[in-house]
């Protein structure tokens, strides 16, 4: 019936494993659940092999680390049943019904998308993350369902083993922001997905430097695949913006233009109460400046 996958790097993942575990029994049906981390030889790996007592499930230890998309790519080859459902590891479902929503969704479309909600860190220095989260990363399914190319989350979702691993070999680079090239390979072709209402919880754990750097990483990641032909529609709007300036070739009068305030974008976004529009132009000056770099 189902396979629940876990990818794992550095983190106590039994918790998770016990909500789920406890769900699928109440359901008698078929299940497995498998939990692998990704070469991180940390010592919480040792309460992570309690995983292995509980019911049809397994941890496995990967002896080198393989990157978050070939750990994925890992375990759904290792999946016995044709339809998996991921979760992110620092996540847990909102609701006891988690598993019954998706179960109950199997044969809907090849990709179900469930959604996440947010454990907000009330610390100012994770401002940006809070505010990006709240006010782009949160969105019902009735939202997303508007646009559903622009909210892809691989941090919880329900697919289909064969259409899962045909769209994952597509990804090719180990970065952050690869929930963008997944969004464009379903988009490319012309998968159907299908977004309900069925949350984890996720806790904002980077500090606005730590997330100014990985949305850097994710740009790189991108501009990549862009300049390679890997992007060729996209419902991305940051990337969208991006494409229109290259072919009108404006990159450079952005840069110009906003060199003079570049460190009042940068105190803008990394204070307590952070611009979500000077974020975009960061954001966007950054993907101009790698072209010219």
């Amino acid at each position: 019936m189902i396979s629940i996958l876990i990818p794992c790097h550095n983190f106590n993942a039994y918790p998770l494993a016990l909500i789920l575990e406890k769900q699928a029994l109440l359901l008698d049906v078929n299940f497995e659940i498998i939990c692998s981390d990704d070469g991180s030889f940390s010592l919480k790996n040792e309460e992570n092999q309690k995983i292995n007592l509980l019911t049809n499930s397994k941890f496995i230890e990967l002896k080198k680390n393989i990157g978050r998309i070939q750990n994925r790519i890992f375990l759904a080859e290792k999946a016995q049943y044709d339809w998996l459902i991921f979760l992110d590891v620092d996540s847990k479902p909102k609701k006891n019904d988690y598993l019954k929503k998706y179960i109950s969704n199997i044969g809907s479309s090849d990709f179900v998308f469930g959604g996440n909600e947010f454990k907000y860190n009330l610390n100012g220095n994770f401002s940006l993350k809070n505010k990006f989260a709240k006010y782009r990363g949160a969105k019902s399914s009735t939202d997303r369902k508007k646009k559903p190319y622009k909210y892809i989350i691989s941090a919880n979702f329900m697919a289909k083993k064969s259409s899962f691993l045909y769209c994952y070999s597509k990804i090719k680079y180990k970065s952050y922001g690869n929930d963008y090239i997944f969004s464009s390979v379903l988009q490319n072709n012309n998968i159907l997905i299908h977004h309900i209402d069925n949350f984890t919880v996720v806790s904002v754990n980077d500090d606005n430097e730590q997330f100014i750097q990985k949305s850097k990483d994710a740009l790189k990641n991108l501009y990549k695949n862009y300049s390679e032909g890997n992007l060729s529609k996209s419902s991305i709007s940051i990337f969208n913006a991006f494409s229109i300036l290259d072919k009108l070739k404006m990159c450079k009068v952005l840069l110009l233009v906003t060199n003079p305030i570049e460190k009042f974008i940068f105190k803008k976004i990394n204070s307590k109460n952070p611009n979500l529009i000077l974020f975009d132009i960061y954001r966007l000056r950054y993907l101009c400046s790698i072209k010219y770099s």
